[in-house]
């Protein structure tokens, strides 16, 4: 079975495909809400956009946007708004961006420092959107990441492809780097020295055609659901198997997982393949921190929701950034958790949750918020009794079809 694209690759590639010159077709694009409120807004900026069958096209601006004649809908996406204001913050023109109540409450001052300092000015609303980004001519600079953000490296290296000089990029922390590869894919220069990325300005793009691989984060839920049972037998085809992302395939073999790579190839930087994964004799929970929790911080609530099954239970910690995804994703998952009749301890980065546990069916409040309304539907697998989700449908903001391949992939 084939999952829906990548969420993270989508976005990169849909901003892209309307920045560069020519039409680019772009296949197994993913069907969640967020890479779609990409699309939306460069289709609102100058970008035509096309779909047929399961195949998108995008015909770009060639680098050069249209203010848009209303405000850009974010929709539910943090990953639209910090994105798009890197690609934005070197245009002519106003651009102001809004979002849905959730999005209005997450953290947006953190793109706007290396944004300002490179010369684009923007307005923020007590930190957070609506944002107003008034675009013009950049330089490059030097930027320490203080925190580990995909985003916020994405937003300068965007910035960067349109400034003055040469953009450079420090991450104590290495994280996900489907931009980079996205980049050289729509042709443009990276280069990275001793742990630095480095990007010229003034470089043009051009369209490409790609099929999106799979979904690592997509396969997360069906991954902990395949740990849960003993005779499980799960495949999955065309997965995007990238090494910053693929972090979660070692942490499911750790756990008592058999993970059997059944083919793998390379698609513009981005690692694909076929994997086959059964349960091995016993479940075993670990201690995720530092930087296994950064690289696993979209992973986490589906591996805390199945931690009470393991043996011996599971600690996680530097794990604060799930306080400001889309809900407070720590408090969201411990009182869940604790709806099902299980022990766990909250702490201010992270959970401890005892191993051994049994849990019944309750009611699960998602928070409205798509990987804790999917985490618990794995999670309710073996509980025992009835789960009643609430606000099952957030799903669809990353997954709309979660529920009918968790339906096909069950065996009652």
């Amino acid at each position: 079975m084939m999952l829906p694209g990548d969420k993270s690759i989508s976005h990169r590639y849909a901003m892209l495909a309307g920045f560069a010159e020519g039409t680019s077709r772009l296949t197994n694009f993913s069907t969640g809400a967020d890479p779609h409120s990409s699309l939306g807004c460069m289709e609102a900026m100058g970008a035509g956009v096309t779909t047929e069958g399961k195949v998108i096209s995008v015909t770009g601006t060639g680098g050069v946007l249209r203010q848009p004649v209303g405000d850009l809908d974010c929709g539910n996406s943090g990953s639209t708004m910090r994105m798009l204001a890197g690609l934005v913050a070197a245009q002519d023109g106003v651009y102001r961006f809004v979002g849905d109540e959730s999005l209005t409450v997450r953290p947006m001052q953190r793109i706007r420092g290396p944004l300002e300092e490179m010369g684009a000015r923007i307005e923020l609303t007590e930190g957070h959107a609506p944002m107003t980004v008034r675009g013009g001519a950049l330089t490059g600079i030097s930027f320490e990441a203080p925190i580990a953000s995909a985003q916020v490296k994405t937003a300068v290296l965007f910035a960067g492809l349109q400034a003055k000089g040469t953009t450079s990029i420090a991450e104590k922390v290495r994280t996900r780097d489907h931009s980079e590869h996205a980049l050289r894919a729509f042709g443009a220069e990276l280069e990275r020295v001793e742990g630095r990325l480095y990007i010229a300005g003034g470089q043009k793009l051009k369209a490409i055609e790609a099929t999106v691989p799979g979904d690592m984060s997509s396969a997360a839920f069906f991954l902990c659901a395949s740990l849960l049972f003993e005779d499980s037998n799960l495949v999955l085809d065309g997965l995007g198997m990238n090494p910053t992302r693929a972090t979660l395939l070692d942490v499911v073999g750790a756990m008592g997982g058999v993970i059997k790579v059944l083919e793998v190839a390379e698609t513009h930087g981005e690692m694909v393949g076929t994997i086959q994964v059964n349960r091995g004799r016993a479940l075993r929970g670990m201690d995720i921190s530092g930087a296994l929790a950064a690289s696993l911080i979209d992973e986490l609530p589906v591996l805390a929701a199945v931690a009470p099954y393991t043996e011996n239970g599971m600690k996680i910690r530097d794990a604060k950034e799930l306080r400001v995804k889309e809900s407070d994703r720590i408090a969201l998952v411990v009182k869940n958790l604790r709806a099902m009749g299980a022990e766990v301890v909250e702490h201010e980065d992270g959970m401890d949750i005892p191993g051994g546990q049994r849990l019944r069916g309750g009611v699960i409040d998602s928070g409205m918020d798509h990987r804790i309304a999917m985490a618990f539907s794995i999670a309710a697998l073996r509980a025992e009794g009835e789960t009643e989700i609430v606000g099952a449908e957030a799903a669809s903001i990353s997954f709309p079809e979660f529920f009918d391949y968790l339906e096909e992939m069950a065996v009652r």
